[in-house]
């Protein structure tokens, strides 16, 4: 029976640190909150002045980011000249006409499959139209 007592004791007090810390928590929350807004109006203010200092015009009048521009447009065409180069080799290799015969293959037993169901249902039509006549009829 002590036992008893002393278990709900502790879940007594175990309710009693559940409640403090969840007031605790909404204190810290808006703090955490107020701590968030700071943090992204910091790294919006960063973001904003780095694009400005790179976008700007220098003192000689060109922009700080124009070496990096240029460079990137020089790789872009060696490497669209490497795919272009390499590209031809492997279209020789693509198997066209195998692909080809395939796909008109499937073409065919697709039309195929459409007429034989097209047909069925047209025989279970006439079928069903001829019995409904018959049972008017009769």
């Amino acid at each position: 029976m002590g036992e008893k007592h002393r278990g709900s004791a502790r879940a007594g007090a175990a309710a009693d640190v559940r409640a403090r810390a969840r007031a605790a928590g909404t204190r810290g929350g808006a703090r955490d909150a107020q701590m968030d807004l700071v943090t992204a109006a910091l790294i919006g203010l960063a973001v904003g002045v780095s694009a400005t200092l790179l976008l700007r015009r220098g003192p000689r009048g060109v922009r700080p980011i124009a070496p990096v521009v240029r460079a990137a447009a020089r790789a872009g065409k060696r490497g669209a000249r490497w795919v272009r180069d390499r590209g031809e080799d492997a279209w020789e290799r693509v198997p066209r006409d195998e692909i080809s015969d395939q796909v008109q293959d499937y073409a065919r037993s697709a039309r195929d499959a459409i007429d034989r169901a097209v047909h069925s249902e047209l025989r279970t039509l006439r079928r069903a139209l001829r019995a409904q006549a018959r049972r008017v009829a009769h």
